[in-house]
This record gives C-alpha cells, structure tokens and sequence, in this order.
C-alpha cells in the first residue's frame, strides 16, 4: 500500500503535470539540464574539460560538483515541490494580454470609491512571489473573460506598497502564506477574500485555480449581475453581497479597518 499510493497519485496528475511541463521555460531548463549531463558525461566531449579529481578523469564528476548539485537540489525541493525530480528556473513575469488595472498606494482607494456601482476584485500580490506569478496568467485569463463595465478586476503590488498590505491586512511574510491574496469589493467595501485567515494570522490552504476563482467569487453571476446593472441604468449599488455566510471571512482577520 505505501508502494500504491505514490504510484496512483503520480497516474492522478500526469494530465496537470503535461500542461506544466510543455509551458516554453521548464522545456528550456530541462534542455539545458540534459546539455549540461551530456557535456560534462559524453566523451569524447567530457575529455576537453578541465578536472580536480585526483585520477585524472574529467568524465567523472569531482567532489566539488557534487557537492554543489546536491546543494542546489536541496534548494530546489524545499522550494518547489512539483520540482524534486526535475530542476527548473523560475518562472518569469507574464507580459501577455489582460483587462487589469494597476494601482498604487494612493490610487487603490480612490478608485473603490469612484463609483459604487462597480464591483472589483483585486489581486494583491508580490513580484518576488512564485505563486503570485505562476496565479498571473489564471487572473488575466479571467479578466480576460468577466471584465466588463460593472465588474473590474486590479491588483496591486503590496511588495512595494507596505502601506496597502497594512491597510488591507494583507501580510507579506512567506511564512504566513497570504500571497496571493484576491479581495472582492462591492460598494466600495470588502466583501470576502481568499484565502482565508486563521486565528493564528497564516492563510487557509487554497488553491489559486480558474475553476476555484470563478466557483468561489461567483464570478458568472457578477457578470451576468453587473452587465444588467449597467444595461438598465441602475444607479443604485448592489447592498447584498453574492458570497453567502458560508465563504464569509472570519470575524477580524481580514476586514478592512474603518
């Protein structure tokens, strides 16, 4: 049985795990990996480099390349899990087309106030956060989709705006795990956020994924809500929030302060 369930819940995963894979930067790490085995392990390649090993050998990794592989390797699967049997470079910042606007310190709060009719969600996140850029392309497919004139999607970098993090309750510590954090407004108030904050100021497991976006914000209902809000010329902004108590916020932990 403890054979079995590795096996099972590797088979489970493989259809995630092709979709990660085959995106442009772990092909090219993985290339470069092979290169790298193939250079310094192939003769007769491997005989035109230099080595410290005391045979002579210079096919033969010496104690001071080991050293460093078994170094960066622990690196590696403390950081990513999905990487201990594959070491891959970090994703880079996605640049591809979205409907999100970009706010600053001052910017943010002024824009919730704007007008009341629209209802954002906004991304807080941080550049330096690898769960923040591999959500990015998920949150600017969704903006992508739900973006119209009742319904904004923005984020704002708390990584450089402190102010913001504090204000929201929003904590940058990795430990905490807060990062990224998604905040619907209605209103000009907030109205629920995941993840979740538990007594203890850590983030409630969840995971960032299109389906649980779109499942948790009742993202078509917004949609649908605010594009016959807008159509109609209602100018009276909606006073009851689409999230039910069961995915309300815990009392005090991530209220915005009055």
């Amino acid at each position: 049985m403890a054979v079995l369930a590795p096996l099972i819940a590797l088979v489970y995963s493989v259809p995630r795990l092709s979709r990660w894979l085959a995106r442009p930067y772990y092909l090219l790490s993985a290339l470069l990996s092979a290169a790298f085995l193939l250079v310094r392990k192939l003769p007769p390649l491997c005989h035109t480099l230099p080595t410290q090993r005391e045979d002579g050998n210079p096919c033969d990794f010496d104690w001071r390349e080991i050293e460093i592989l078994m170094f960066l390797s622990a690196i590696v699967m403390m950081k990513n899990r999905r990487s201990m049997f594959l070491m891959t470079c970090k994703p880079p910042l996605y640049m591809g087309p979205e409907y999100i606007k970009y706010f600053n310190d001052k910017t943010i709060d002024e824009e919730l106030e704007r007008d009341k009719r629209v209802t954002w969600i906004v991304e807080f996140f941080a550049n330096w956060s690898n769960d923040c850029q591999s959500f990015a392309p998920i949150y600017a497919d969704l903006s992508l989709k739900y973006n119209c004139t009742g319904l904004n999607f923005g984020k704002v970098d708390v990584g450089r705006y402190t102010d913001v993090s504090k204000r929201y309750k929003v904590s940058t510590s990795p430990l905490t795990k807060q990062l990224p954090t998604l905040i619907l407004f209605q209103g000009g108030k907030e109205v629920m956020r995941r993840p979740q904050i538990d007594k203890k100021g850590r983030a409630v497991s969840w995971t960032f994924s299109e389906e649980n976006v779109i499942r948790e914000f009742s993202l078509n209902e917004l949609y649908q809500r605010a594009k016959k809000q807008w159509k109609t010329g209602d100018n009276t902004p909606e006073e009851q929030p689409v999230a039910s108590t069961s995915t309300a916020v815990p009392d005090g932990e991530s209220k915005k302060d009055k």
